[in-house]
């Protein structure tokens, strides 16, 4: 038996429907796949969003918990590290020498909070922009394509 080659009847077949469609029906399919195109753009913007809303939460936690961790330290145990230091220090120098310590790890954690935060900034759902850049280039040059 004679084999046929069923992708080149399935290709012309295409070619085929593609002529037959009016003006109408191209205009109403592109129509169609404009809105699906530009709601798949919403949607990943969405997820975008929520991944830099994550980011920026986690930054806003650890400026908290620097806030947190420099109060307990100032409250709790200052008093037991300058009495600690006073045995071999005068008082105010125990004092000074422990308030750095603590104003220290502030500040390191206070970074890693404004590091978190820039990662979430600007608040634009980059990707989809340029996904959209994309598509409109490509959309050009199809156009382009169709009047040669």
């Amino acid at each position: 038996m004679a084999q046929t080659d069923t992708s080149f009847t399935r290709r012309t077949d295409v070619y085929a429907e593609a002529e037959e469609r009016s003006v109408s029906e191209l205009f109403q399919q592109l129509t169609e796949q404009t809105t699906r195109l530009a709601q798949k753009e919403i949607e990943l913007a969405k997820t975008e969003m929520a991944v830099k809303g994550k980011r920026l939460g986690i930054g806003a936690g650890a400026f908290s918990a620097a806030g947190l961790i420099a109060l307990f330290a100032l409250g709790a145990t200052t008093a037991a590290a300058i009495l600690g230091l006073a045995t071999a220090l005068e008082g105010w120098l125990a004092a000074l020498i422990v308030a750095v310590v603590y104003l220290m790890l502030a500040g390191v954690l206070g970074l890693v909070g404004r590091s978190k935060v820039q990662e979430a900034t600007p608040p634009v759902p980059e990707q989809t922009a340029e996904s959209i850049k994309e598509d409109v280039e490509s959309t050009k040059e199809k156009a382009k394509e169709g009047r040669a």
